[in-house]
C-alpha cells in the first residue's frame, strides 16, 4: 500500500513541468529559425552573387552576408565545386556558375515548359534540316542548354550541358561581340585563344575586328573555326524586357551547307528566336 504514492508523485512532476519544458522547446525552435543553417547561408551567398552587377569579391560576400570569413570561404568553395558559382575570367570575384544560370533560366521559364522551348528548336532544326543549338556565354566558354541534332548518319554529337570555346564558335562570338567594349576587351585579354583549326582567330586584334563586324549585323559566324569542315550561324534570343538570354545557332558540314547558304537561314532563325524569347518572363533587366 505504501508504494502507491511514489508512482503518483513521479507521474505528477512531468505534468507540472510540461509547460516550462514546452516553452524551452519553443525557444530553441525559434533560435533555430532565426539562425539559418548551411542551406540558408548558401542561399544567402547565391542571392548576393546573383544580384550583383559585377563579380563579387570575398570581402563583399562576408560584408553583405554577415558570415565569418572562414564560413563564407567554406560555403563559396562548396558552391563552386557544385558549379553554382565560379570565379570570373579576370579573377576579380565570383559570378553565377552554369548550374545557377541553368536553374535560373529554367525557373524563369516555368510558365513555358522546357518542352515548348525544345519544340521550337526542333521546328527550326527540321525546317532547315540541320542541327540547332541554344546556348549561353559562361566565362570564356559557351554552355549548351539545349540541342536538337540533325537526322543525318554522321555529325558532331554533343549533349545539352556540353561546353565549347567562345572565341571560335558562332554563339560565343556573337555574345562576346555584344558585351560592353571595356568588358569585351578585358575578357578577350584573359581568354585562352587556343587554335582548333587553321581558321581559328587566335590574335586578339583580329578577333576584335571580327567581333565588331558581328556586332553590326547581330549574326554570329563560325567559318570552320572550331571544327574543320563545319560552319555555324547564330542569332540572339531576347526576352520580353530586351535582355539577351542566349543564342540559337544552326551548324552543318560545309560540304552540305556552305556558309553563304547557312546565312540564308537567318530570317527563319530570327523568327524562332523571337518565339523562344517570348517563353522567358524575366521582369526587369539587371544593370
Amino acid at each position: 500500500m505504501s508504494s502507491r504514492p511514489e508512482p503518483t508523485a513521479t507521474k505528477s512532476r512531468p505534468a507540472a513541468n510540461a509547460p516550462q519544458a514546452a516553452r524551452r522547446e519553443r525557444k530553441g525552435a525559434d533560435r533555430g529559425l532565426s539562425q539559418p543553417g548551411a542551406m540558408g547561408k548558401a542561399f544567402s551567398i547565391l542571392e548576393i552573387i546573383a544580384s550583383g552587377h559585377q563579380p563579387i569579391s570575398m570581402a563583399d560576400i562576408v560584408r553583405a552576408s554577415g558570415l565569418t570569413k572562414p564560413t563564407a570561404h567554406r560555403i563559396t568553395s562548396m558552391l563552386a565545386d557544385m558549379g553554382f558559382i565560379e570565379r570570373d575570367v579576370l579573377k576579380r570575384g565570383f559570378i553565377e556558375g552554369p548550374r545557377l544560370i541553368k536553374l535560373s533560366l529554367d525557373t524563369l521559364s516555368a510558365a513555358a515548359p522546357r518542352t515548348l522551348r525544345h519544340a521550337i528548336l526542333r521546328s527550326i532544326s527540321e525546317s532547315v534540316g540541320e542541327t540547332c543549338n541554344f546556348g549561353i556565354l559562361v566565362g570564356s566558354e559557351v554552355l549548351y542548354l539545349d540541342r536538337v541534332e540533325a537526322k543525318w548518319p554522321l555529325g558532331l554529337r554533343l549533349e545539352a550541358g556540353s561546353r565549347v570555346p567562345a572565341h571560335c564558335t558562332a554563339i560565343g562570338k556573337l555574345l562576346l561581340s555584344l558585351l560592353p567594349a571595356r568588358e569585351r576587351a578585358q575578357t578577350i585579354a584573359a581568354m585562352p585563344l587556343a587554335r582548333y583549326t587553321t581558321r581559328t582567330l587566335t590574335d586578339p586584334q583580329r578577333l576584335t575586328h571580327a567581333l565588331d563586324r558581328i556586332a553590326a549585323t547581330r549574326i554570329g559566324i563560325d567559318d570552320k573555326e572550331f571544327i574543320e569542315g563545319v560552319v555555324c550561324v547564330a542569332v540572339p534570343v531576347t526576352a520580353d524586357n530586351g535582355q539577351i538570354v542566349g543564342c540559337i545557332a544552326i551548324s552543318a558540314p560545309e560540304a552540305r551547307v556552305p556558309l553563304d547558304q547557312a546565312i540564308k537561314f537567318v530570317p527563319r532563325m530570327r523568327d524562332a528566336a523571337a518565339r523562344l524569347g517570348s517563353t522567358f518572363q524575366t521582369g526587369q533587366a539587371r544593370g
